[in-house]
This record gives C-alpha cells, structure tokens and sequence, in this order.
C-alpha cells in the first residue's frame, strides 16, 4: 500500500509526525478516511476517536478534540486542540469535565459561553466514551 505523511498537532504538542497508510478523522458529517494522493481536501473534525495505521500494519488510536484536518499534495495535517492515547485518559478528571459542563449548561450563559460549554461536554463525553476501548485492527 502506498504511503504518505500524517501529522497530528494537538495545542501544546505533536501527537504524531511520520508516515502512514490511512488517517481516519471523526468529522462532523460521519468519519473521513485518507489515502496516500487523496484530493486537496479541509474537513472539521469533532470530538471521538481518530485511528492511523501505520506503515508496519499496526493501528494506532488517538482520541482528539475539535479542529480541521487538510490533505494536500501527498499530506495530511490534523490540527486539534486535543490528542491523548485512550490509555492516557484520566477518568476521574474526564468525569469532573462532564460534570462541570452539565453543571454550565444549566446556567444562563451568553451564546458563546454556551458553545463553549458544549464543546467541553463533547470533549468529555469522547475521552469517556474511548477511554476502555480496545484497539481494533480493521
């Protein structure tokens, strides 16, 4: 299988730098799979479980928080503002998250301190949701 470059940048890192076989985002419309020469393509990408296989045949997974990914000549960029291993996933943290943006919700909030707290209830229920999940080979 032919290959190509995947970077997967999170805010404060680089999850991954290197080459890959197929990239499949969750995007707001359903999941988004990428091949090496795919078309020039930008996809918002929301909260859930992005999975890469890599040039070994091995599948790794990352669970990422909202942001865009753009294919273009032979590469693939994912910019999130969050990307974790689900081992990494601290539930008693991610549960607090959940809590906490139930809990904002309720209040009266302006429009954009609402979307805000409905974009932290995603990212809470994604990292819960993908925490116990066990890798897939498909």
């Amino acid at each position: 299988m032919s290959e190509f470059h995947l970077g997967v940048v999170a805010s404060d890192k680089v999850f991954y730098d290197g080459p890959c076989e197929v990239v499949i985002v969750p995007g707001l419309d359903g999941e988004w799979a990428f091949m090496a020469h795919h078309d020039y393509t930008v996809v918002a990408v929301n909260p859930g479980l992005l999975r890469y296989k890599k040039m070994d045949g091995t599948w790794e997974e990352a669970v990422v928080g909202s942001g865009f990914a753009q294919s273009a000549n032979n590469r693939v960029l994912v910019i999130v503002d969050t990307a974790e291993r689900p081992d990494e996933v601290d539930e008693a943290r991610a549960r607090e998250a959940l809590e906490r943006a139930k809990e904002e919700l309720r209040q009266k909030q302006s429009i954009q301190e609402y979307r805000m707290s409905q974009a932290s209830l995603a990212r809470a229920i994604s990292r819960l949701q993908n925490k116990n999940k066990k890798n897939v080979n498909l």
